[in-house]
């Protein structure tokens, strides 16, 4: 059993190195010349530094390695132990790609083939998504059912490459792609716990800690910028937990991983199918999220970001109360009250522009 202490060190000794290390890693990128111009696209005014993820990772990473030396992770089967070295050492390559495109701009070609060679090297060391929800389906509890070899490395590339990108994309608000994940982070933390996945919670506590640490710095308005690097590895991070810790839990996971995120994909799959619509490339950068809609309804850029947080909070209540956690539907109950209220604070803002 695992003992509380070791999510709650690895989220405190996170979120500890990323407020030390954040005002250091700006001063040097300012130095060196490390920032995001402003341009039509973008709704920063000025030139930004972008190499916050820097601190991010060195919070995670420092966390997990003090937690792993205090034997946090003791006791772990052989095939888990492999499963979570697939998604360390894939974060800290998600984390390279993106770090080596905030300092030398790679094109989305080489970032994507980059993304893609990592995501099968996970996948290579457990990190699978083995089955899918059928109904009927009896090989399996749950209405599960097993798939071929070649269908989990597909569908496990898929989920991996594209959750990535689509926290990617959100980072377009002060904010916003870090509380997004540090709320996803969370619910996974608890539902891991809770669907006895140890391991998985402990790396998801490490990057709640990250994300919510580096938004002393990053909220409205920010002083740093994540960058892809900061983006990537929480994007891999996030959907690597999901398919070791919650897939592996099998019963509710159908719905639980999808639910957590459905922010970042539902936005990402709107925004791809309106530019296919268009008759554009859905890899060029346009004003279509979520967020920039918001922005164009009369929203500030601070209530925006709110709102997405509530609606984050929301799913994510819903995934507590599917799951059987205790109590599950009563923060369920809260969150849409919540958001509730924040929604139709939304709606008066709008009718008003």
């Amino acid at each position: 059993m695992l003992s509380p202490w070791y999510p709650l060190l690895a989220f405190s000794l996170s979120t500890s190195v990323v407020l030390f290390t954040t005002p250091w890693v700006k001063k040097l990128a300012l130095r060196l010349g490390y920032v995001d111009r402003p341009n039509a696209r973008k709704v920063h005014q000025k030139p930004m530094v972008r190499l916050g993820g820097v601190a991010m990772f060195a919070g995670f990473l420092l966390s997990l390695l003090v937690t792993w030396w205090m034997g946090g992770f003791s006791g772990l089967k052989s095939d888990k132990e492999l499963e979570m070295w697939g998604v360390a050492l894939g974060a800290v390559a998600y984390f390279a790609i993106g770090f080596t495109d905030d300092l030398f701009n790679l094109s989305p070609f080489t970032r994507l083939v980059a993304q893609v060679i990592v995501a099968i090297g996970a996948w290579s060391m457990g990190v699978q998504i083995n089955f899918l929800s059928i109904p009927g389906a009896t090989n399996l509890p749950g209405g599960l059912a097993q798939v071929p070899e070649m269908l989990s490395l597909i569908l496990t590339v898929i989920w991996l490459v594209g959750i990535t990108n689509a926290i990617n994309w959100i980072d377009g608000l002060d904010g916003l792609a870090a509380g997004v994940s540090g709320i996803a982070s969370l619910v996974m933390m608890i539902t891991c716990l809770a669907m006895n996945q140890p391991a998985a919670a402990l790396v998801a506590a490490a990057l709640a800690g990250c994300c919510l640490g580096f938004l002393r710095y990053n909220f409205n308005p920010a002083q740093i910028f994540m960058g892809d690097g900061g983006s990537y590895f929480m994007g891999f991070t996030l959907a690597g937990v999901g398919v070791i810790g919650l897939v592996k839990g099998v019963t509710t996971v159908a719905v639980l991983l999808p639910l957590i995120l459905a922010v970042p994909i539902v936005d990402m799959s709107a925004v791809i199918l309106g530019r296919l619509r268009s008759g554009k490339s859905p890899f060029i950068a346009d004003k279509r999220h979520l967020h920039h809609r918001l922005l164009q309804a009369g929203l500030s850029h601070r209530r925006t970001v709110l709102f997405i947080y509530s609606l984050t909070m929301w799913v994510g209540s819903l995934a507590l109360a599917f799951s059987g956690m205790p109590s599950g539907f009563a923060y369920a109950a809260v969150a849409t009250v919540i958001l509730s209220f924040v929604s139709w604070r939304v709606w008066q803002i709008s009718r008003q522009v």
